[in-house]
């Protein structure tokens, strides 16, 4: 029995205590409280439009509301840590209040931010850097004893999409998220989601080479999180724009599921949940 479990995926997450079970896919709703994030339509500007987006995105079947105060598209402005923070604490605050039942992730790269909307009441911090952007988050991490998402990214937001190069995009995004994992258990972090990094420091074939070989990811036997949703990826390709792409969203969705993906971070919620649904069928 226990080489048996030892080669088993995980399939939950420990949140706050509460044991989250990702043998059925989870949606992560996005939560953008920022003024420039690459679809428009996802920016939050104020506290109440905070709470609306949340309790829609709970309705609707979200499992995790991930909130970010940093826009990491291509080319993005950078903001100090205290003007991160200022934006991202009193949304935690309220939504915390509001909805105690919400699983709250905080999208950023920052030790101090981490720690401050961790003690505000978030739950989760997703570091589109995996440390790399700050060398006291993973101890940070360790410390909290909080679930920690780890992403691929070649370079920063400012520069990731500056000709990225790879000579094996699967092998060099799999040898570093190998040693960030042994890192990490090294800390004893305990709960470790991944993140191949899609649409960060990679060309569009680079992202499709990656999804077309996503079983690959489950050698690490970790929860799998995907984030597509309207991403350049998939309006580039169709020549269309990120305000017409949800459709293209649901496919690639689709696949991921398919190919092993434990959690969809997306825009729109209502839409993954019903795929989560759908592909569930064919299980």
């Amino acid at each position: 029995m226990a080489e048996k479990n030892f080669f088993e995926p995980k399939q939950s997450l420990n949140v706050n205590g509460k044991l989250i079970d990702l043998s059925t896919p989870k949606v992560m709703g996005i939560l953008n409280i920022t003024p420039d994030s690459f679809y428009s339509n996802s920016r939050t500007k104020t506290i109440d439009e905070a709470l609306t987006k949340a309790a829609r995105f709970l309705n609707e079947g979200a499992t995790f509301i991930d909130i970010g105060g940093y826009s990491s598209r291509p080319g993005a402005k950078d903001i100090s840590a205290d003007e991160e923070t200022d934006r991202l604490i009193p949304v935690v605050e309220v939504l915390a209040k509001e909805f105690p039942e919400a699983i709250i992730s905080i999208d950023t790269f920052r030790a101090k931010v981490a720690e401050e909307t961790i003690r505000a009441g978030a739950h989760i911090i997703n570091d589109i850097a995996s440390g790399d952007m700050d060398d006291k988050m993973f101890e940070t991490v360790a410390r909290l004893q909080v679930p920690y998402m780890i992403m691929h990214m070649q370079g920063t937001p400012q520069n990731m999409q500056q000709n990225p190069v790879y000579n094996n995009v699967l092998l060099e995004v799999i040898d570093y998220l190998a040693k960030k994992i042994a890192a990490l258990k090294a800390l004893h972090v305990h709960d470790v989601i991944i993140d191949p990094g899609f649409g960060f420091g990679k060309a569009t074939q680079h992202n499709y080479e990656l999804l077309k070989q996503m079983e690959a990811f489950k050698i690490f036997k970790l929860p799998i999180l995907v984030g597509f949703s309207r991403k350049g990826m998939i309006y580039k390709t169709l020549g269309t724009s990120a305000a017409e792409a949800l459709n293209g969203t649901t496919v690639l969705n689709t696949i991921a599921l398919q190919k092993g993906a434990g959690i969809l971070r997306v825009h729109d919620v209502k839409e993954a949940v019903e795929c989560v649904r759908l592909v569930g069928m064919l299980r």
